[in-house]
């Protein structure tokens, strides 16, 4: 079984995003995505050390914050990224980029999308794709994260407490 952990919009947060990965980690996560817009190497600090996978976002420097990612020993899959898990294709992007968003629901083999950018929670399908998006640490009524049983196919929203 492999629970994965999402989180998204740090926007330069860096301890909330620390807060984020303890949550994520305590709750047992194997692997954690962070689904973009970083913008600091502060946040990129809180994120060395886990088993965790980002795509940049549309606030992001990438040429500034690329290198420094790659020298955490982190796995930069930018702009948008694939990985089988228990059977299950997963796609992730930041979301900012309509064409790869479509393209990954077009695509019969993806069973799930997950994206920030809007800041806002979601679990729905679209089309035959269950398409997720964990909330924001930054800019949104409640800073959330997000947990994919990846066997239950089941996801829980998570608030952080600061």
């Amino acid at each position: 079984m492999a629970l994965i952990g999402f989180l998204s919009d740090s926007h330069g947060e860096w301890l909330r995003t620390r807060h984020a990965i303890e949550l994520l980690t305590t709750l047992g996560c194997d692997r954690i995505i962070h689904l973009g817009d970083i913008e600091t190497h502060e946040v990129l600090d809180e994120l060395a050390g886990h088993n965790v996978t980002l795509v940049f976002g549309n606030c992001d420097y990438v040429t500034r914050l690329f290198d420094y990612a790659i020298t955490l020993g982190l796995n930069v899959q930018h702009p948008a990224g694939t990985m089988e898990i228990d059977g299950i294709t997963l796609a992730f992007l930041h979301g900012h980029d309509l064409s790869q968003y479509r393209t990954f629901i077009e695509d019969s083999n993806i069973d799930v999308i997950a994206h920030g950018h809007s800041h806002e929670i979601r679990d729905e399908v679209v089309e035959k794709t269950r398409c997720i998006n964990p909330g924001a640490l930054h800019r949104a009524p409640r800073y959330t994260v997000a947990i994919l049983d990846t066997v239950k196919m089941s996801l829980v929203f998570h608030e952080l407490d600061t």
